[in-house]
Order: C-alpha cells, then structure tokens, then sequence
C-alpha cells in the first residue's frame, strides 16, 4: 500500500506547483496592459473580432480568441488559428492563449468568453483573464437549462465574469440593473451603449462591412476603442477589415433553374429574440418575394432551445413552409403539433445528406422565395450555409 507521507509529500508537490502556475499565468497577464474579456448572448463573437481589429489599425498589437462557430486564436496580422481541443471545450485554453499572445509581443488581448455555467464566468474572469475591460454585449433568454430559468437569471450568470476594479461596457438596456448591482460591488465603472448611440452608427459606416454587421456591436465596440484614444475614423477602418466569424450574418442570391432564391443565414441566433430580429429584418428587406421558407437546424441535447422556438416564437409562422434539419426535428415537430400548426407546413429532412436537405429546401421553392436559416449553427448548420454561398450569384454579406 501506499504510505502516508508518500501521499502526503505527492499533495504538497501538486499544490506548490499549481501555485507557481498560476504565479505564472499571473505575471503573463500583467505584461499585457489591455485585457479585454466579452461575454454575452449575441454578438460576443463578432464584438470580440472588431474590438481586436480596431486595436491593431491603431498599431496596438493585439492577439484575440473568439469561441463562435470555429474556436480561433487571431494574430496581430489577421491570420487565424484553430484552437486545438484534445480533451474538448475547457476554460483552461485561455491561459494557452495569454501565452500565445506574450510570444507575439502583443500588448493587449480580447478574449471571448467560453463559460456557461455561473460559477465558471467567475472562474474565467477572475482566475484566467483578470481584464481590464469587462464587455457583456447582451442577456437574452437562451441556454435557460443552464443559465435560466428566466430571462434575468441569464443576466446574473454573465454579470459573473465583471472584473474587479476595471470597466465594464455593455449594449443591454433590459436587465442593465442587474450589472449596476455587480459592478457597483466589484468598484468597476459601468459604461452604458445607449440606444441614441446605436443610433448614430450611420448606415455609411456600417456598408463597407463584407458582411452583415449589427449597428448594436459597431457602438459597442466603438465606444470601447474610443475609450482607448483610438479616433473614430481609425477604429472604424479596421473594424472594416474583420473576416466575420463563420457563422455570421451572411445573405446570398442564387439564380437556380429559372428560380430567384435569396438566403439569409441566421443559424447563429439561437434565442428566438435574436431570431426574431433577424427574421423581420429578412422579412422587411425581401418583401417583394412570392414565399418565404424556413429552416431550423435543431440539436437533440439542446431540448430547451427547440421547445423556446417551437412554442414560445411565432413569427415563423406566416412561412408557406419549414424545414427541420437536425437531431431535435421530431421534437420540434410535436411541440407546433400541440400549437395547432399545420403539418403540411413541415419538410423533415432531419437524417439527409447536405444536398439532399437543400433539394427539399429548393422542392419547397416558388419563382421568387426568400429561404430564413434559424436555430443552430453547428452540426449541418454550417455545411448547408456553405452549400448555398458555392451556389450563389451575388453574396450580399
């Protein structure tokens, strides 16, 4: 058997050299001036890309890490690299990355954050990050069965990762009380982006974006880079070189056989506040069209997100039809059954290849049809909206 102080010698060796790790990680978050940690419902991702893009234009040298569609460690010259998960998705990588941007020479870092459960946003800001700038983009009612069960919950769960003594912007309006309570006890100054704010990105600033870009995550962003001296015309060139996150906004035109088909991906926004949002401006832009389809991408293990969809949204309501791709389609299925929605309404393409899923897309097809990815972006999510951009005549965004 083992002995005693065999085991007792073994603790106290892995005690002292987690301590001198985190001495470690500690020192290296030091040599970086600019730490700057995003969280939030949406946007998170693409707020993190044009804060970093910003910094760099102002000749900041800056390394970011967003944890979207793809994880990826972003360089000071816009190359990007794929996050390496041998053991899967751990809030551990965020040191790798602070070393990653030490051996880069970077002097600020802006880290999406990765955590869903409570206790681990607090962990992340506080063990890992220690930012200098708190930025919570939104709280929006999603991943309840983690975070929920209400809308406010979800809001108390981001206001985790605050940082202490530091600053801490945000977009939110309805539950901005909720982060006033937090920051006021962690001595961090609150920096509010307000609707007149948002407002004042003009759409001439927002067209030389190769993508679909929220004036909601320009203002934040800019008010963030502002904040660091950076002008506004400066900020907002380099916010205008991001390569968006794959799962991005995105539209496309397809001219297919005689057919006008115009896609808009929306699979990232998975609450259906977000989902609204995107499906009314689809809606308002494309008005002229003969039908609308919708997809939704669904995911098994994410039951509380397909029954928020199905039950709690009804604006998808007024498409002739849907699409349900995914593990999570006959759920789905059943929860608008119990709606009274037509059954007719529905194409169940949940176990088709992608080809196959965008035959039944272009079956559900009339002269002119404007085609609403919803749901989740992962699984055939991504292979689907990479299916339709090969295919397209003009890409919008």
């Amino acid at each position: 058997m083992v002995g005693f102080d065999y085991i007792l010698g073994l603790t106290c060796l892995l005690l002292i050299l987690g301590i001198v790790e985190g001495w470690a990680h500690k020192r290296q978050l030091e040599m970086l001036p600019i730490r700057i940690h995003v969280a939030g419902t949406r946007g998170k991702s693409s707020v993190t890309r044009l804060i970093a893009s910003g910094l760099n234009e102002a000749g900041i040298k800056t390394v970011a890490k967003t944890t979207g569609t793809l994880a990826r460690t972003i360089l000071p010259d816009g190359r990007e690299l794929p996050v390496y998960r041998p053991a899967g998705a751990n809030i551990i990588e965020q040191k790798r990355i602070t070393s990653v941007a030490r051996s880069f020479g970077a002097q600020a870092i802006v880290m999406e954050c990765m955590a869903l459960q409570p206790l681990l946003h607090w962990i992340s800001e506080k063990k890992m990050v220690r930012a200098t700038h708190g930025v919570i983009t939104n709280a929006r009612a999603d991943h309840l069965d983690v975070m929920g069960p209400g809308e406010v919950d979800v809001a108390k769960a981001l206001a985790g990762m605050i940082p202490v003594e530091g600053m801490l912007y945000t977009a939110e309006q309805k539950h901005l009380g909720v982060f006033e309570e937090a920051a006021n006890e962690r001595r961090t100054r609150l920096v509010g982006v307000g609707q007149n704010e948002i407002e004042d990105i003009t759409d001439q600033e927002i067209e030389p974006f190769s993508y679909t870009e929220h004036k909601e995550n320009v203002a934040l962003a800019l008010k963030i880079l502002m904040d660091q001296g950076i002008d506004r015309e400066t900020a907002l060139r380099g916010m205008w070189k991001v390569k968006p996150d794959p799962g991005a906004l995105s539209e496309f035109h397809l001219e297919f056989f005689g057919r006008d088909i115009y896609f808009v991906n929306g699979f990232a926004a998975n609450d259906p506040d977000s989902t609204f949002k995107i499906w009314d401006y689809a809606v308002s832009k494309y008005s002229d069209v003969d039908s609308i389809v919708g997809i939704f991408n669904l995911r098994g293990d994410r039951p509380s997100r397909t029954q928020q969809m199905a039950q709690d949204a009804n604006f998808w309501h007024s498409a002739n039809k849907i699409v349900l791709m995914g593990t999570g389609s006959h759920l789905f299925h059943r929860l608008a059954a119990k709606r009274n929605v037509d059954p007719a309404k529905f194409v169940l393409a949940n176990d088709e290849r992608t080809e196959e899923i965008f035959e039944a897309i272009l079956g559900a097809c009339t002269k002119k049809t404007l085609v609403i990815g919803m749901g989740n972006i992962g699984g055939k999510g991504l292979d689907l909206v990479q299916f339709f951009k090969n295919r397209c005549k003009l890409e919008y965004a």
